[in-house]
């Protein structure tokens, strides 16, 4: 077996999920889904395609009719003066992680250097580990619990020699943005030095703040159709779609044909009724989205306040996705994430994310930190748990 495959890490966060199965009493926060089931209709869409006989292979790139409709609503949600999206910039996946590893796979060689913002997701740092290329992290910085990026450092990171940029924002688990200034700054520099850019845009409408498209900025409001830029988006998160696996690309025309190619090698196409089920979903966002942040926003607004109420916290709220990123301050115990993770599933039946998830070797930065996914359809469970976070805390 390669040794870039023998050299991956098992999840962390599986471990501390595992510390936790078969036991009912533990509040379990530490997965980036909502505890909310997908709505009926999406369901019912993907039933009736089933009882149509769906069960065949569909095009690489997926429907023609769920291409188009990702178009529109892409195009939908640009800022005024954004290229158009077409439907021949997109591709459809099987899900947001086979769009990250397909876009990978695009573009990546072996001992290429590639730069990613850190914390991320470790998929996000271990998927271009996996096909052998040099991976370099820049951290953001936590200043009174919120995430920072220093633009300077990265810009330096990202020279002629670096073939990729891999950014997650909004991020997870940090809830930290790029603001549309330093999007612009990163597309020159990336422009000038013929880096790609990777953006992972999938918390884009998970995003708290006031904008006139009630969407975290994006690199498609600013970048022309042709530009060294592939997205990636999910059905998974703003629709309540996690276990379906569907998600989609946005890339320069010329390389979608080649793109089909490299879906067929992977899993051919995704699934018909998974597709008919995305296509009833994105055609009636206005009745799952604008409910799913308002009610995310509630919840983040809940438990902040209540762990900021914590001695020894460190937190501030996210501007978008589904987590609070807090550090445990005080005793030099709390360093090691992991080990407070699994202690808190043990003795406190409170199931949390470690902080040293999302780095690749762990900076000091990472130490202490805990991601507490707030995407609870019951908000008294988040109370709940911030009470059983006091009691092992002995306050």
């Amino acid at each position: 077996m390669r040794q870039a495959v023998l050299n991956l890490e098992e999840s962390m966060i599986r471990q501390v999920a595992n510390a936790g199965m078969g036991r009912t009493d533990v509040l379990k926060f530490w997965f980036g889904e909502s505890d909310e089931v997908t709505p009926a209709f999406i369901r019912d869409a993907a039933m009736a395609s089933l009882q149509q006989g769906e069960t065949f292979y569909a095009h690489n790139l997926g429907l023609s009719e769920l291409r188009e409709a990702i178009a529109r609503y892409a195009t939908a949600l640009r800022c005024p003066g954004a290229a158009p999206i077409g439907a021949e910039r997109i591709a459809v996946t099987s899900g947001g992680v086979n769009a990250l590893m397909l876009a990978v796979q695009a573009l990546v060689d072996a001992g290429d250097e590639v730069v990613a913002v850190t914390p991320v997701w470790p998929n996000l740092t271990a998927q271009p580990a996996i096909l052998g290329a040099r991976v370099k992290c820049v951290s953001l910085k936590p200043v009174a619990g919120q995430w920072l990026l220093d633009m300077a450092e990265l810009l330096a990171a990202i020279t002629p020699g670096t073939k990729l940029l891999i950014v997650n924002a909004p991020n997870n688990p940090t809830g930290w943005t790029l603001t549309r200034a330093e999007q612009e700054t990163l597309l020159a520099h990336c422009r000038r030095t013929g880096t790609w850019i990777l953006a992972d845009e999938v918390y884009e409408r998970l995003y708290f703040e006031a904008t006139p498209n009630g969407c975290a900025p994006s690199f498609l409001d600013i970048a022309a159709p042709e530009d060294r830029l592939v997205v990636v988006h999910s059905f998974s998160k703003s629709f309540l779609m996690t276990g379906w696996r569907l998600g989609w690309l946005v890339m320069p025309a010329s390389m979608t044909p080649h793109m089909g190619k490299l879906v067929e090698f992977n899993t051919s196409c995704a699934p018909v009724f998974v597709q008919r089920a995305g296509l009833v979903a994105i055609e009636h966002t206005a009745d799952i989205t604008p409910r799913v942040v308002a009610h995310l926003k509630a919840c983040r607004d809940t438990l902040v306040p209540l762990l900021q109420a914590v001695p020894g916290v460190q937190v501030a709220p996210a501007k978008g996705g589904m987590y609070a990123f807090f550090r445990l301050e005080g005793q030099a115990g709390f360093n090691d994430s992991l080990a407070t993770a699994k202690r808190l599933v043990v003795e406190a039946g409170l199931g949390l994310a470690p902080g040293n998830a999302f780095m690749v070797n762990p900076t000091p930065e990472a130490q202490g930190w805990l991601r507490w996914c707030f995407a609870s359809q019951d908000v008294a469970r988040l109370g709940q748990g911030v009470d059983r976070l006091r009691r092992w805390l002995g306050l």
